[in-house]
Formats: C-alpha cells, sequence, structure tokens
C-alpha cells in the first residue's frame, strides 16, 4: 500500500509540472510531440527525416532524452537546429521537471515546433505526463503485430501511431493489417502512418499531416 501511496504523490507531482509545462508552450503557440518508442524502432532517423522536411517551413526544436550519451542529439544537431540532450543516468523515461529544465535553455519565441525524444521504452514513458499535445508511438515492422497488445497503455495514451521500417516487411513474419487492427482495439483514434525512414517513405504524408496541425492551430 505504502509503494501505491508513493508513486501517486509522484505521478502527482509531475502532473501538476507538466501542467505548467503545457501552460507554457500554449502560451509560445507550440505544437509539442512526445515521440516514444522500444529501443531500435527509429525514433532519431524519423526524426531526423522530419526535421529535413520541415526546417525550411517552421522553426523546430529538439529535446533529446537517452539513458547515457549525446549520440543522439549530436546526429539531429546536424540538421542545423536547437537540440538540448537530457541524459537520464539509467532513468527509463523522462519526466516533465527534466522537460521544464531543457526548455528552459531555448528559445521559445523562436521555435513552432518542439519535437521530444523520450528514452526508448513503451512502459513507463507512457505514465509520464510532458506537457506535450501527443504522443506519437513509433513502432518497427520488426517488432512483431502484438506490441499494442502487450503494451496498451501507451497505445491508449497516444494520438499517433508510425509504423516504421515497412522496407523489412519482404523479410519479417508479420501482418501490418494486425499491427493497425491490434493498435485501433486498444485506441479508435489513433491516427495511423507507414514510413520507412531511412528511405523517407512516408515521411512525406506524416509531415503534412503535422502541418495541418499546425495550421489549425494544434486544437
Amino acid at each position: 500500500m505504502s509503494v501505491v501511496t508513493i508513486e501517486r504523490k509522484v505521478l502527482q507531482k509531475n502532473d501538476e509540472l507538466a501542467a505548467a509545462n503545457r501552460e507554457l508552450f500554449a502560451r509560445n503557440g507550440l505544437l509539442v510531440l512526445n515521440i516514444v518508442s522500444s529501443p531500435g524502432a527509429g525514433k532519431t532517423t524519423l526524426l531526423e527525416a522530419t526535421i529535413e522536411a520541415l526546417r525550411d517551413k517552421v522553426r523546430i526544436a529538439v529535446v533529446e532524452g537517452d539513458v547515457q550519451t549525446d549520440i543522439d542529439a549530436q546526429r539531429v544537431a546536424q540538421y542545423g537546429v536547437p537540440v538540448v540532450q537530457i541524459v537520464t543516468n539509467g532513468g527509463c523515461h523522462l519526466e516533465a521537471s527534466l522537460v521544464a529544465d531543457a526548455v528552459g535553455s531555448l528559445d521559445l519565441d523562436q521555435v513552432d515546433l518542439l519535437l521530444i525524444e523520450n528514452v526508448g521504452n513503451l512502459v513507463c514513458p507512457a505514465n509520464f505526463d510532458l506537457g506535450e499535445a501527443l504522443k506519437v508511438v513509433v513502432l518497427s515492422t520488426t517488432e512483431g503485430a502484438d506490441k499494442p497488445l502487450k503494451y496498451p497503455a501507451m497505445f491508449r495514451k497516444a494520438g499517433v501511431l508510425i509504423v516504421n521500417k515497412v522496407d523489412l516487411l519482404p523479410y519479417v513474419n508479420v501482418d501490418i493489417a494486425a499491427i493497425k487492427r491490434h493498435a485501433h482495439q486498444i485506441n479508435p483514434r489513433l491516427v495511423i502512418f507507414e514510413t520507412a525512414a531511412t528511405s523517407r517513405f512516408g515521411v512525406a504524408e506524416w509531415c503534412d499531416w503535422l502541418m495541418a496541425k499546425l495550421t489549425a492551430g494544434h486544437a
């Protein structure tokens, strides 16, 4: 019982800080995405492809979360956008307080789209609101069709599912229709895109959707 009580206190404090982040983002007119996945699903490559497609149209900044190293931040920085690295030193997720500290070093007046790459994990990040407008789940075809059923909390709380590495479908034993069916079974409102981020397949459709959200004021 005491463990549950402590967990509730931790989550309550995080939710309060997330609400403050959300208010800050709204004041600055930002669209903020919390991008989550298992390790190796292709989050960073998708991030690079998204920046490449949109950097001449919108002002983008990135917050990178990782257990160790700033390797991903170095990759993203090559695209000429502001990047802040958060190293959790073993923590399995980002928290609202970490994001608040990170965005404190950004000039939010010069940002339209803030992309937060969370730590690679489909469990812990589901419980921690960062103040984002949407959670975006990246699922690679190599992970199988059962992941939405095994990790329902993440898919239930997400607004977008990106099924990545569809170029590998001829080589893996997975039914992409089953992935979508299971995802919609958990969350019928999920917007789903198919991509192969390395070759940029499907990235245009994803970015068109993002631009429409930005144009509409991401209500």
